[in-house]
């Protein structure tokens, strides 16, 4: 990370004392780029301390002058606006967004009117830019994709989405058209943001489905995994300003994406080691959530280790309470992985009350746990899980015009409960947690494991009024305790018995990609890529499978 004060580097007591550094700086007379990195690095660590208001107010002077201040001012107030979901801090962060964008605008190379005709022609080298006009281009693009990210979460129309669309790939071409090169020292800064741009971009579109990306492949987009985990891996390696969002979009990815989106194999040992040096210098950061996430992942940390750190992370700031938000997720799960329902229930409780992310959700996951309580204990909470399970279609919400996976899956297994004599789900919580592939984290625990396999086979008589809901997730059990043969004569339970799956027809291309799973695991390739293809499939077409 780039040193702030002096910008020498050589003051080992700037590191431990940068809030007194913040105090002695004097307001500027004139900002050129060095200080307003320095000031911009400054506003990071601030933030990197949970002085949120302290950042705001060193950057607002110059945000209508300084390209980076107008960055650093912009990341904030969008980031507030994407945690709080509030119209309001939406519009706020949107009018930033705009002013920001004319700031950066004013310090890039203007173009004559042949060469803008040019660039529509040919593409145009950067390498005649001054310092300040290559800066000026990464903060640009920066700050658009800043504004499509709002723009998606602002509207829910198609138009909206592709406005969004526009900037995106405006961004990623500029992105493009700066990189490769060879920096020198000077230009180290920007090297850091034009590997995070790249990085970033390869790394995201990569995770679409492949259909997709072909498809933006056609327009110019393109996604290597592999190259956009280098490109981080560098930017993450250099001394920049940008060198934390670089470590930052690893550990999401190592730590979140990789279990919501894939199967959960990501690089802890690398997600620990990137974050540490980063605690030491602020070890009360909000930033450590991803690490003890990964702590969780890798089982180094014990179910009430980790709950003691997601409530430490919660003590150590109360301006952005939107933070505590993400804690109470992981402290939900925690309690629910260990069966400790009516404190998960008293988080899941908070996040209803107090998140806007995704109300449907958080509805359905407070009734889901709480059907896992006895009769008597859900009295005692006061409430009606029927009625909650009801709520949960009005509050499904759409994002860039698509509704959520997650919360379209909440709202199908709440309709049972719409009728008049509701058919009861058995197992809802673990049914969750196999959704959010909870089972990956529980899965390494054998005594967890054990305890949930006990739960779903004490409920086999209840079971019986819907034969198959539940046994994929016994499956799961079985498979993560070892226990192969049991797992799979669980999963090809499942595929016989389709034409009796009266609710849940989910389950058989869940269960043919659990079985292939299975046999990767067994090293029978070829049936694993077999039942793998065969869940991408309409699984009408496996009744008589």
């Amino acid at each position: 990370m780039a040193q702030v004060g002096n910008g020498s580097g050589n003051n080992a007591d700037d590191e431990d004392c940068f809030e007194d550094a913040y105090d002695r700086i004097p307001v500027a007379g004139k900002m050129d780029l060095k200080t307003s990195i320095e000031e911009c690095s400054m506003a990071l660590n601030l933030v990197l301390n949970n002085k949120f208001s302290e950042a705001l107010d060193l950057l607002k002077p110059w945000w209508k002058d300084s390209m980076y201040h107008a960055l650093g001012y912009s990341s904030i107030l969008v980031m507030q606006a994407a945690m709080t979901f509030e119209h309001r801090d939406i519009q706020t962060a949107m009018a930033v967004i705009k002013e920001a964008l004319t700031t950066c605008q004013r310090f890039r190379k203007r173009n004559s009117v042949v060469e803008s005709i040019s660039s529509l022609v040919t593409k145009q080298s950067n390498d005649h830019l001054r310092e300040e006009e290559m800066h000026a281009e990464i903060c640009y693009a920066e700050c658009l994709l800043q504004k499509a990210t709002l723009t998606f979460v602002q509207d829910e129309n198609m138009i909206s989405f592709i406005k969004g669309g526009i900037k995106i790939r405006t961004s990623f071409q500029i992105y493009k058209s700066v990189f490769p090169r060879d920096y020198s020292e000077s230009f180290r800064q920007f090297e850091g943001g034009v590997r995070l741009g790249i990085g970033s971009f390869n790394l995201m579109l990569s995770l679409l489905p492949q259909r997709i990306l072909r498809l933006l492949e056609v327009i110019g987009f393109s996604g290597n995994r592999d190259f956009g985990l280098s490109q981080l891996r560098e930017g993450a390696a250099s001394h920049g300003l940008r060198a934390v969002l670089s470590v930052l979009t690893l550990l999401l990815y190592h730590t979140y994406v990789t279990l919501i989106l894939g199967t959960g194999e990501g690089n802890l040992v690398e997600a620990e080691a990137l974050l540490g040096p980063y605690l030491e210098k602020f070890p009360n950061t909000s930033v450590s959530l991803p690490l003890f996430r990964s702590q969780t992942l890798s089982t180094s940390l014990s179910p009430p280790q980790a709950q003691l750190k997601f409530e430490e992370c919660i003590l150590a700031q109360s301006q952005w309470r939107q933070i505590h938000h993400l804690c109470y997720w992981e402290l939900m799960w925690s309690h629910s992985f260990t069966q400790d329902w009516l404190q998960a229930y008293r988080y899941a409780d908070l996040l209803c009350k107090e998140s806007r992310w995704s109300k449907a959700i958080y509805v359905y996951q407070k009734a889901a746990i709480l059907s896992m309580l006895p009769e008597e204990e859900i009295k005692k909470t006061g409430e009606n899980v029927v009625e909650l399970f009801r709520q949960v279609e009005g509050l499904k919400q759409r994002l860039a015009g698509k509704s959520i996976p997650t919360e379209k899956f909440a709202v199908r297994k709440s309709r049972r409960y719409n009728a008049r004599n509701p058919v009861k789900l058995v197992v809802p919580a673990l049914e969750m947690m196999y959704v959010w592939n909870g089972f990956t984290i529980v899965g390494k625990r054998a005594d967890t494991t054990e305890s949930l396999l006990i739960t779903i086979e004490k409920t086999e008589e209840e079971l019986r009024n819907d034969p198959m809901s539940g046994s994929d997730v016994k499956g799961l059990c079985l498979k993560h305790l070892g226990r192969l043969l049991q797992a799979e004569l669980c999963f090809t339970q499942v595929l016989s018995s389709e034409r009796r799956i009266r609710f849940d027809h989910y389950l058989i291309p869940f269960t043919l990609y659990e079985l292939g799973l299975l046999y990767k695991q067994q090293g029978d390739f070829i049936k694993a890529t077999r039942y793998i293809e065969n869940a991408k499939q309409p699984y009408c077409l496996y009744t008589n499978h």
